[in-house]
């Protein structure tokens, strides 16, 4: 199941540092970003064999994640939250503020033959 992974996170009066170094459980061949979304709904697909890590840097969104028996919604509303998206699960990202950039982290390449548009049987 999808979960949430807190990234360390050092605070002082100059600012924040979150840093990600062994937190995620792969390594990371590709970064993308989602922002200037306005009430869409992005995603909306499954993947075969591709891990992500989604990290709301600015802002806030919602990722609902269905992995076939269970259906659960995160909101990621602060850059030390990471949520991890296991292969083969359900996913949408929706209800982003107007200010929200959403980070992705992926273990795979793009190919679009690792994408499943099809979404679990309710």
């Amino acid at each position: 199941m999808a979960h949430i992974i807190h990234l360390k996170t050092f605070s002082e009066k100059r600012g924040n540092l979150s840093v990600i170094e062994n937190e995620i459980p792969f390594d990371i061949k590709r970064i993308f970003y989602i922002y200037g979304v306005d009430d869409s709904v992005r995603g909306g697909h499954r993947h075969k064999t591709t891990v992500q890590a989604a990290i709301c840097i600015n802002g806030s969104c919602v990722v609902s994640n269905n992995d076939g028996k269970k259906k659960v919604d995160f909101l990621l509303d602060h850059p030390s939250k990471c949520l991890i998206l296991e292969t083969k699960h359900w996913h949408t990202m929706h209800s982003f503020t107007s200010e929200a950039v959403l980070l992705v982290l992926a273990s795979t390449k793009f190919d679009p033959s690792d994408y499943i548009y099809g979404e679990y049987p309710s």
